[in-house]
C-alpha cells in the first residue's frame, strides 16, 4: 500500500517539474512573497520572518489552488482517471498519493525561502526556535489548503472552477478570522468562526509554540477535505441507489461533525511544545521557584465574560493556559478560580469590591456600533490581602505581573531602594512604569545626600542607591557618602549622563558628575566624546523634505547589542541609548563585565560638535571598533563583602571591614568627617555591586516606549544590585525580534538580492533546462521509433 501511494506521489511531483507552469508559479511565488518580506524587514531593521510568514495565507490561498487545481480535474477532462483507477490501487491510495505529491511540490516552493531564513540567523541573533515553528506552521498550513484545493478540483472537470472554487474557500478560512469580519458578528457566533479560522491558528504556531490543538485543527481540516474528495470520486463510480454510497456519504457527514464539534471545544485540550531558544511560553525557573515555595494558600480569580470580542477571546486562551501551567507548579497551594461575572450579581459584586470593572467594546450591529460591557481582569488574593489586574492588556508580560504579585504578597522582606534626589538628577517619577514595579517588592524612597548636615546613606535601610543623570557635579560630602556606602558593600545604579544639549545652539555641552574618582577606583574611566554607531541606531525624523517626512537613522542614539552572558541582559535583545559615553577599563580593585556595546561600526563624536541628525556620519574604517556602553562591576574578592560574581549573592555586613580601612586613613579630611557613622571609606576599592550606564535619557517615555527593553534592562539592573534575581529571568523574556544589523551595505544588498533575484532565478534556470531537455529525450525517442 505506502509503495502504490508513494509511486502517484512521485508521479505527480515529476508531472509539476515537467510542465513550465511549475516554475511559473514558484517564481511568482517566490518574487511576491520575497519582495514584500524584505521591504519590511530591512525598513524596519527586526531580524523576524514574520513579515514573510504574516503573508503567507494570503500568498497560499492563492498559489495552492492554481497548484492543485489540475490534479484530478486534468486527469477527468483527459479521461484518465479512469485508466489509473483501473490500475491496482484503491481511489484512497491514489487521492493520499497526490495529496504527498502536491504537498512536496507546494514545500519545495517554499524551500526557496529557507536561504532568506539562514541569511537573516546568520545575520542576526534571531532565535532559530521560531523560524522553525514558522516552517512546521507552514506545512500544517499547506497540508490543508492543498487538501481542499484536491476537494475542489474531484468536484469539476474544470480546472478554472477548481481554482475558483479552492481560492474562494481558502480565504473565507482566513477572513472570518479577520477582526474586521469580527466585529460585526454576534459574539457566540464570532468566537466560534475565530476558532475554524485558519489565521489564530497559524500565527499561534508562528510564534514559536506548537500547540496540540493547532495540529489537532490543521489535521482533522485536512482529513475532512480528504474525506470529501473521497465521496466526490466514490459518487461517479457508486451508483446513488446502492448501500455502499450511501454509508460514504453518511460518513463523510459523520467526520465533518466530528471536526467542527473538536475545533470548538479543543480549548480544553492541553499540551504543548515550546520551541523557543529561552523558552519564552514556558514558565520561567524563577517562577517555578516562586510557586513552589509557597507555603499557604493564594488564590487568583480570573474575571472573563463568554461574550467578549472574538479576538480578545483568542488572547483569553493564552492567560488561561499559563494559570493553568502556574497551578500546576504550584504543587496544590496556588487555587485558579475562573468567573464570569456577566452571568453572576455576586461574582460582579465581588470584582467590583477588588475595582475589576467592566470594559466596554464595540460590536457592529444593524449597520451600526454598537456598545457592550464585559470583564477582563484578574485579582491575586493572599489572607486579607489582594493585588489586582483591572484589564489584562497584553499577554507576554503577564507571567511576570502575577509572579512580582505572589512573591510581594507572601514575602515581608523589602529591600531598600534610594533615589537620589537634586542635582539635577532625575527622581523616580520621572521614569514610566518604574515605581509600579518596584514599590511591589521593594521599599523605594528618595534620599538628600547633599551638604555638611545630611545624614550618610544607611546599609540597614538602602540596599540600593539609584543616581540617575546627575546634570550637575555632586559636592564633595555626597561624593564622600557615595564612596563611602559602596565601599561598605552598598549597591549602586549610576546613570551618568555624559552631555547635556545646548537649548541655544545643537551642541552638547560636556557635563561631568563629580564620581569620577569613584569609577576610577573600581577601574573604570569615562570617555570624553559621544558614541555613535554607523550600522546600529534609531530612526528619527527629519521633518518635511518637500511633499514628504524624511526617516533617517540617527547614529548619536544608538542601538546597543549585549556585550556578555549576564544576568542582567540575559534574554535582553537591545536597548536604546541617546547622547551616550563610552568606558574604558583600567587596573582597578573591581571585576568588570561588559554590558551593552555598539557593533563594530562605533565611532566617537566630539562633545562641543554639532548633534544634529542630517549631517554627514561616514568615519574611515580604521576609526570605527566597539565601544562599552554599560559596565557591571563585582568586587574582585568575594569574601570582603558584597557579591562575588554576576550571579551569586553576598553578605551585607561591610562595616567591620570599613571600620579598618577607615582607620587607615584617619588623617584624610573624607575618613575624619563621618568617624561616627561606623562606614568610612574603602582605600581598597568597592566592596559592593555597581551597574554603570554611560547614558541616563535612556529611561525617558519616549526611548522606553520605542524600546521595551530599556524598562527591563533598567529593572533587572536593580534585581542584580539588590541580589533579589528570582523574578529576572521571567522579566527578560523579550519576545521583540532582535535588531537586523549589517556592518556594511554589502552585507545587505548580497542578503536581499541574493535572494530577491538569485534564488527565482535558479528555479527559472533548472526548469528551463529540465523543460528543454525533456523536449529533447522525448524528440529523440520519437526518432529512434520512426527509424
Amino acid at each position: 500500500m505506502t509503495s502504490r501511494i508513494l509511486t502517484v506521489a512521485r508521479r505527480e511531483v515529476r508531472g509539476y517539474f515537467d510542465q513550465p507552469t511549475a516554475y511559473v508559479l514558484i517564481v511568482a511565488f517566490l518574487g511576491l512573497s520575497l519582495f514584500l518580506a524584505f521591504r519590511t524587514m530591512l525598513a524596519s531593521s527586526i531580524a523576524s520572518l514574520r513579515p514573510l510568514f504574516d503573508l503567507l495565507p494570503i500568498l497560499f490561498a492563492i498559489f495552492v489552488p492554481a497548484a492543485t487545481m489540475r490534479s484530478l480535474a486534468e486527469e477527468r477532462r483527459n479521461h484518465t482517471l479512469e485508466w489509473l483507477l483501473a490500475q491496482p490501487i484503491t481511489e484512497a491510495e491514489m487521492l493520499v498519493g497526490k495529496f504527498l505529491g502536491d504537498w512536496a511540490f507546494v514545500m519545495i516552493a517554499l524551500a526557496g525561502t529557507l536561504p532568506t531564513a539562514a541569511g537573516i540567523l546568520l545575520a542576526s541573533q534571531a532565535d532559530p526556535g521560531i523560524v522553525l515553528a514558522q516552517y512546521v506552521g507552514a506545512a500544517l498550513l499547506a497540508a490543508q489548503f492543498v487538501a481542499i484545493g484536491l476537494w475542489a478540483s474531484s468536484i469539476t472537470r474544470n480546472q478554472i472552477t477548481a481554482f475558483i472554487v479552492a481560492a474562494s474557500l481558502s480565504f473565507a478560512l482566513f477572513l472570518i478570522g479577520v477582526p474586521l469580519v469580527q466585529i460585526g458578528l454576534p459574539p457566540v457566533i464570532g468566537g466560534a468562526l475565530a476558532r475554524l479560522s485558519v489565521l489564530s491558528h497559524f500565527e499561534n504556531v508562528a510564534r514559536g509554540v506548537v500547540d496540540l490543538r493547532d495540529v489537532l485543527y490543521f489535521a482533522s481540516t485536512t482529513a475532512l477535505f480528504l474525506v470529501l474528495a473521497l465521496t466526490a470520486l466514490g459518487r461517479e463510480r457508486l451508483s446513488h441507489a446502492r448501500a455502499e454510497y450511501k454509508r460514504l456519504r453518511v460518513g463523510a457527514g459523520v467526520v465533518a461533525l466530528l471536526v467542527v464539534v473538536l475545533n470548538l471545544l479543543g480549548s480544553h485540550v492541553r499540551g504543548r511544545l515550546d520551541l523557543t531558544a529561552d523558552n519564552l511560553y514556558t514558565l520561567s525557573p524563577g517562577t517555578r521557584e516562586i510557586l513552589g515555595e509557597l507555603d499557604d494558600l493564594v488564590q487568583i480569580k480570573l474575571y472573563a465574560s463568554s461574550e467578549l470580542p472574538p479576538e480578545i477571546q483568542l488572547q483569553l486562551r493564552d492567560v488561561r493556559d499559563l494559570l493553568s501551567d502556574m497551578r500546576r507548579a504550584s504543587g496544590g497551594n496556588l487555587v485558579v478560580t475562573d468567573v464570569d461575572p456577566s452571568e453572576d450579581e455576586d461574582a460582579a459584586s465581588e470584582a467590583s469590591s477588588f475595582g475589576v470593572s467592566p470594559v466596554e467594546f464595540n460590536v457592529l450591529r444593524d449597520d451600526e456600533f454598537q456598545v457592550r460591557r464585559g470583564y477582563y481582569g484578574l485579582a491575586v488574593i493572599y489572607a486579607d490581602q489582594h493585588e489586582v489586574t483591572p484589564i489584562i492588556q497584553r499577554t507576554d508580560d503577564l507571567e511576570f505581573q502575577l509572579a512580582s504579585q505572589i512573591y510581594g504578597l507572601t514575602t515581608d522582606e523589602r529591600p531598600g531602594v534610594a533615589f537620589m534626589s537634586g542635582f539635577g538628577a532625575k527622581g523616580l517619577a520621572e521614569i514610566p512604569g518604574l515605581q509600579q514595579s518596584l514599590a511591589e517588592r521593594y521599599d523605594v524612597r528618595t534620599i538628600d545626600i547633599a551638604g555638611d548636615s545630611a545624614p550618610a546613606i544607611s546599609r540597614d535601610s538602602t540596599e540600593v542607591l539609584v543616581v540617575a543623570g546627575p546634570s550637575q557635579p555632586l559636592d564633595s560630602m555626597a561624593v564622600r557618602r557615595v564612596r563611602d556606602f559602596i565601599g561598605a558593600g552598598g549597591a549602586a545604579l549610576l546613570l551618568l549622563e555624559p552631555a547635556m544639549l545646548n537649548p541655544q545652539s545643537p551642541m552638547a555641552i560636556p557635563v561631568r558628575s563629580g564620581l569620577e574618582p569613584v569609577l576610577a577606583d573600581a577601574g573604570l574611566e569615562f570617555t570624553t566624546q559621544l558614541v555613535v554607531d554607523l550600522a546600529s541606531s534609531e530612526r528619527v525624523s527629519l521633518g518635511r523634505q518637500g511633499l514628504f517626512n524624511v526617516i533617517a537613522p540617527y547614529p548619536l542614539w544608538p542601538i546597543a547589542r549585549p556585550a556578555s552572558d549576564h544576568p542582567i541582559t540575559r534574554g535582553l535583545n537591545s536597548v536604546t541609548l541617546a547622547w551616550a559615553a563610552g568606558f574604558e577599563v583600567t587596573d582597578g580593585s573591581a571585576v568588570v563585565t561588559p554590558l551593552w556595546q555598539t557593533t563594530e561600526a562605533g565611532g566617537v563624536h566630539p562633545m562641543g560638535g554639532t548633534i544634529l541628525p542630517d549631517q554627514e556620519w561616514n568615519r574611515p574604517d580604521e576609526e570605527l571598533g566597539v565601544h562599552t556602553l554599560a559596565v557591571a562591576l563585582s568586587p574582585s574578592d568575594p569574601e570582603a563583602g558584597g557579591a562575588g560574581d554576576e550571579g551569586e549573592g553576598g553578605d551585607r555586613d561591610g562595616e567591620d571591614a570599613g571600620n579598618e580601612r577607615g582607620a587607615a586613613d584617619a588623617g584624610d579630611e573624607r575618613g575624619a568627617a563621618d568617624a561616627g557613622d561606623g562606614e568610612t571609606p574603602s582605600a581598597a576599592g568597592p566592596r559592593g555591586r555597581m551597574v554603570v550606564v554611560g547614558d541616563a535619557t535612556f529611561v525617558e517615555p519616549q526611548f522606553i516606549q520605542s524600546n521595551p527593553g530599556n524598562a527591563i534592562f533598567l529593572a533587572n539592573a536593580i534585581d542584580w544590585l539588590a541580589q533579589d534575581e528570582a523574578l529576572m529571568s521571567i522579566r527578560a523574556k523579550d519576545r521583540t525580534p532582535p535588531p537586523l544589523v549589517f556592518e556594511s551595505d554589502a552585507g545587505s544588498n548580497v542578503l536581499k538580492w541574493g535572494n530577491l533575484v538569485g534564488v527565482p532565478l535558479l528555479f527559472a534556470l533548472f526548469g528551463l533546462v529540465r523543460v528543454t531537455g525533456r523536449r529533447r529525450r522525448a524528440e529523440a525517442r520519437w526518432g529512434k521509433v520512426v527509424a
